[in-house]
């Protein structure tokens, strides 16, 4: 719990409801799935080849998403100002999109790094969470 603490965006409470929820945790192949079990991954409707995605899929536990996207709007907040390459990078996402879209998008990439974490039994190092553009 005290290490997925230290991703900004994940708290005491949702690290803790997010060991608690997930149990077994080679259910998951990858962090996206980890992310589409929580419900935080785009509604895909597709017909004729053509794919079109929509809003977020709210499959899975309304409870834990709420968390994650909770933490991440107070991360967003937090981020204003900042020069590290995490905070860059939600600049530069929230100059292009909706601060709602921007808050689900953080939750999916805290979801992944907290899957990683848990698979994987290594820190969180902020400098690697973020592709260098």
């Amino acid at each position: 719990c005290q290490r997925l603490g230290k991703i900004e965006g994940v708290g005491p409470v949702t690290a803790t409801a997010l060991i608690a929820a997930v149990g077994d945790r080679s259910c998951f192949k990858n962090g996206r799935q980890f992310a589409a079990w929580l419900g935080l991954v785009p509604k895909q409707r597709s017909s004729g080849g053509r794919a079109r995605l929509f809003g977020i899929s709210k499959r899975g536990d309304r409870y834990l998403r709420t968390l994650m996207i909770h933490g991440a709007r107070a991360a967003l907040s937090r981020a204003t100002g900042k020069q590290d390459p995490r905070s860059l990078w939600l600049g530069k996402m929230r100059q292009r999109r909706h601060p709602n879209v921007v808050a689900v998008a953080l939750a999916n990439k805290n979801a992944r790094i907290v899957w990683a974490m848990l698979t994987g039994n290594a820190a969180y190092e902020p400098a690697l969470s973020v592709k260098a553009a």
